[in-house]
């Protein structure tokens, strides 16, 4: 029986579509159709690809205790040395060189370090990445580390990717000369170490270790490779979409009319009251709904950034839809209908203001989510099931089921 996994990235972030989280966790659960996870192709020889992760894994545990307390401005040189190059010493690069400062148009790029035709730009610890008040080097101009790499990269031709770092936060970014929206993939190196996240790791270490950018050309490297066939998944993806969502339609129309506690609703679609049309449409709706949710909680866009952490830990335990794919996997089916009241409870809260703070909800403009728009496809709350779930002040622990009721 085929085994499925889901892993929850708590120290790695994404803004953007650079890579789907999907594919992510093709490369952590080493998938075998996807080529380039071999010792071979990250220079392993003596050891297996696990063993070799573990090992730095260990080593760089060690230098991160040793330099805990170092973030602070007057101790810059000290993280460069017992933390930033120890790192990219164990991620294959050697000890990185300085680079010169690139010119194009008048403008300078004063990148820090560079590994072949990679920029890796560190800057101080008590710098944030997208701190727009960070003064470039050799100027008077001032410009966020993210936004300085990123120019660099969309305007040069020979740079594809790219690293910037305060030490505490690393960000992958991708060449996008039409990009409108930042895209990265960020990884909380002090949050990894300090709570010993290995499984997130794992993943970094697959993803940014040197060979993963080695080639003759830029354009031939193992991440533009990964990133090439993540963009024909998708492709692959949204070709499957029109034929998932209607049969998502079929299977949910059906379920919803034979359910017992529906008689309000057969009686509705007998008398023509309901017309097929309508169900149509409000099923439609669902279905969108539910779309939008998956896509964003993988992508971590769903909750409020700076939520309470036992929010986001309640949200994803007993609501999210990674729990609801998960059941999904493991389940048949029931007369009951806790798992839809908790469902439409989630989508009712994000219709309304100010969301859900005790389950770090946002609320979510656009018409899909309005209240509105509710009177279409909520129909659900208030015909599909005889009792609604009421509206709740609070959340609150029930301790003998392990649950959290509404």
């Amino acid at each position: 029986m085929q085994r499925h996994t889901k892993h929850v990235f708590s120290t790695i972030s994404f803004e953007g579509a650079l890579f789907p989280p999907d594919f992510l966790r093709r490369i952590i659960d080493r998938d075998l159709s996807l080529e380039g996870l071999s010792e071979a192709t990250y220079h392993i020889t003596n050891e297996k690809l696990n063993e070799a992760i573990n090992t730095s894994w260990m080593h760089l545990l060690q230098k991160w205790r040793a330099v805990n307390r170092a973030y602070q401005p007057d101790r810059n040189n000290s993280i460069k040395e017992q933390w930033f190059y120890p790192l990219f010493v164990e991620l294959g690069y050697g000890r990185l060189p300085t680079a010169k400062p690139a010119e194009k148009d008048g403008k300078r790029y004063p990148i820090s370090h560079c590994w072949g035709h990679v920029p890796i730009h560190f800057v101080s610890g008590q710098t944030p990445l997208d701190d727009p008040s960070y003064r470039i080097r050799g100027s008077a101009a001032y410009q966020s580390p993210h936004i300085l790499l990123q120019e660099l990269l969309n305007h040069f031709d020979g740079p594809v990717w790219g690293i910037v770092t305060n030490g505490s936060r690393l960000r992958l970014l991708r060449r996008d000369r039409r990009l409108m929206h930042r895209t990265y993939v960020e990884f909380d190196l002090q949050a990894m170490m300090e709570g010993e996240v290995y499984a997130d790791f794992v993943l970094f270490w697959l993803l940014c270790h040197q060979s993963r950018f080695e080639s003759e050309r830029p354009e031939d490297c193992w991440l533009e490779q990964w990133s090439r066939t993540a963009h024909v998944q998708g492709i692959r993806a949204l070709d499957k979409l029109r034929s998932g969502v209607e049969g998502a339609i079929r299977l949910l129309g059906q379920g919803f009319l034979e359910c017992r506690t529906n008689q309000q609703l057969r009686e509705k679609v007998r008398s023509g009251k309901l017309e097929a049309k309508d169900y149509y449409r409000q099923l439609l709706r669902l279905v969108y709904r539910i779309i939008v949710l998956f896509v964003a909680e993988d992508r971590g866009l769903l909750l409020i950034p700076g939520a309470d952490e036992q929010a986001k830990e309640r949200y994803l335990k007993y609501y999210s839809m990674t729990r609801l794919r998960r059941l999904a996997r493991r389940r048949y089916g029931s007369p009951h209908t806790d798992i839809f009241k908790c469902l439409t409870m989630i989508m009712q809260k994000l219709s309304q203001d100010p969301g859900c703070p005790e389950l770090a909800l946002p609320t979510l403009d656009g018409f899909l989510f309005e209240q509105g728009a509710g009177h279409v496809c909520l129909f659900t709350v208030h015909g599909l099931i005889n009792r609604a779930p009421t509206p709740c002040a609070g959340i609150r622990e029930n301790k003998k089921n392990r649950i959290w009721d509404i």
